[in-house]
């Protein structure tokens, strides 16, 4: 009876460490799966000025209660892409770029690294932009979706927002939010990010991750804005100290988030 039950004791701790191994080499086979994180695409800003193969001035002109302009975007020769805001004459100057035309990715983790403005009546953003958004209405997978990775208004202080808009800008528009708050936000140097896979979108700022969500999913590629816009959703533009300016460090596209960031 005593060597049955030692044999039996001697099964049971067997099988246990069988599972546990199998569920060890399972885990590490699914990482390797996934392969390395590699950088797909990026800019440090270095040099003086804008990188054109990389980026285009996007629309120039009226937009919104400013006017976009070349001059508004600058390089300040220490690696850094500067995009200001300034009154000439009776007009609002302001400035954006993009990725259209010459990159565009389907998934993968996209982060800048960035000093946010500091006066009212302008927001700054990092967003995704489909060249299909909303041709047709249900269906993100296939015409893609505004990814807005940050927003940033002053008036809010120390809260960013991340947000999903999809089926175009009209009677059929969706959109989710969530809204992030950060003692310091507004002061100093901080990055922020986006995963973005089949399934889900999950959102971070200084390597946290602050937003998860499966709606508005977008299957198509999609080009990268770089923006300051003025606007009263942003707060009352003639009450700020001009020109004030957001600044970017750098942004950085690779294939899955690295797994030290």
């Amino acid at each position: 009876m005593k060597k049955i039950f030692y044999k039996s004791a001697w099964a049971r701790g067997f099988c246990f460490f069988f599972i546990l191994a199998m569920g060890v080499l399972y885990s590490l086979a699914a990482y390797l799966f996934q392969g390395n994180s590699d950088l797909i695409w990026a800019d440090e800003f270095d040099g003086i000025a804008l990188d054109r193969s990389r980026w285009v001035y996007k629309s120039l002109g009226p937009r919104r209660d400013a006017v976009n302009v070349k001059e508004s975007i600058s390089l300040d020769g220490r690696g850094h892409l500067v995009i200001t805001t300034s009154k000439q004459g009776d007009k609002w100057h302001t400035g954006m770029i993009s990725t259209q035309g010459k990159f565009k990715q389907k998934f993968g983790y996209f982060e800048c690294r960035v000093k946010l403005q500091t006066q009212v009546g302008h927001w700054s953003a990092f967003w995704l932009q489909s060249p299909y958004m909303g041709k047709k209405a249900g269906n993100p997978k296939q015409y893609g979706a505004e990814i807005d990775i940050f927003e940033y208004l002053v008036r809010k202080k120390d809260t960013i927002q991340h947000a999903l808009h999809w089926d175009g800008y009209g009677e059929n528009h969706k959109s989710a939010r969530c809204v992030y708050t950060k003692s310091g936000l507004g002061r100093g140097w901080h990055t922020f990010g986006l995963e973005w896979t089949r399934d889900e979108y999950v959102f971070y700022v200084d390597g946290k991750e602050t937003w998860w969500t499966n709606k508005g999913i977008s299957h198509r590629s999609q080009f990268i804005i770089l923006s300051l816009e003025v606007g009263d959703w942003a707060g009352d533009i003639s009450s700020a100290k001009l020109p004030d300016r957001v600044i970017f460090d750098y942004v950085r596209v690779y294939n899955r988030r690295p797994s030290v960031m």
